[in-house]
C-alpha cells in the first residue's frame, strides 16, 4: 500500500526560513511542496522519508531565495492490484459506493458489477443492499467499516487546460482514483463476517 520513491528537485528556501537549520528548512520546503499531492503514475505523497544528498545553496538575484538541488525519498500511497484494504463507506448512489481512508477518499466500487450477486440499490435510503440466497438483507451502511479489493487505478492529468469559447464549465476530476470491488467472501462490511465467525 505504501511505497518509497526517489525524487530530484530544485527546492527553494525563502528568507523567512533562514532562522532554521539548513536541513530543517529543506525538509519543511519539501513537505510544503509535496505532502498530500499526487504525482502522476507515482502516487499520493504522504511524507518525506529522508534526504539523500543536496547541493550548496545559490541565492536568487533580487529575491533572496536560496535554491538547492536536493535528492530525497518520499513515502507514497499506491496500493497494488489485488490488495485488500479496510476503509469506511463515505457515500452511495445508484452508480457506486464511495470509500474513504483517513488520508484518501477517491475509492469507488461500481455497482452492481463489483458487488455481490443479488445486490440492489434502495434510492429512498441511498444505500446498497445485498439480498442473500437465504433472503436476508445486508446493508452497506454509511460510515460502515469495509474491506475492499483494489481492481484498477485511474490517473487524470491536472495540467492547465486552454479556456473554452462557449463558457462551459470544465469538470475537474481527481488526479488519482481507485476502482475497487466487494464481491468475494470476507469483503464488504467487516461486521458481517465477524458475526458469522462468532456464530460458528
Amino acid at each position: 500500500m505504501f511505497l518509497t520513491t526517489t525524487i530530484s528537485d530544485l527546492i527553494q528556501i525563502k528568507p523567512e526560513e533562514f532562522e532554521k537549520s539548513s536541513i530543517q528548512a529543506i525538509k519543511d520546503a519539501i513537505h510544503a511542496k509535496y505532502a498530500n499531492k499526487v504525482i502522476q503514475e507515482v502516487g499520493l505523497c504522504i511524507c518525506l522519508r529522508d534526504i539523500l544528498k543536496s547541493s550548496e545553496g545559490l541565492i536568487g538575484h533580487g529575491t533572496g531565495i536560496v535554491n538547492v538541488n536536493v535528492e530525497f525519498r518520499l513515502v507514497v500511497f499506491r496500493p497494488f492490484k489485488g490488495e485488500i484494504i479496510e476503509g469506511k463507506i463515505s457515500g452511495s448512489d445508484q452508480e457506486c459506493i464511495k470509500i474513504a481512508l483517513e488520508f484518501f477518499d477517491d475509492i469507488f466500487v461500481p455497482g452492481p458489477v463489483n458487488l455481490f450477486e443479488g445486490v440492489k440499490y434502495v434510492g429512498a435510503e441511498r444505500v446498497w443492499v445485498w439480498v442473500t440466497e437465504q433472503g436476508d438483507e445486508l446493508f452497506f451502511d454509511l460510515e460502515e467499516t469495509v474491506r475492499f479489493r483494489v481492481e484498477a487505478e485511474i490517473w487524470t492529468d491536472q495540467s492547465p487546460q486552454a479556456p473554452t469559447t462557449d463558457d462551459t464549465p470544465v469538470e475537474r476530476k481527481s488526479p488519482y482514483r481507485i476502482i475497487a470491488s466487494m464481491a468475494q467472501a470476507g469483503l464488504g462490511p467487516t461486521l458481517w463476517w465477524e458475526e458469522g465467525e462468532a456464530e460458528e
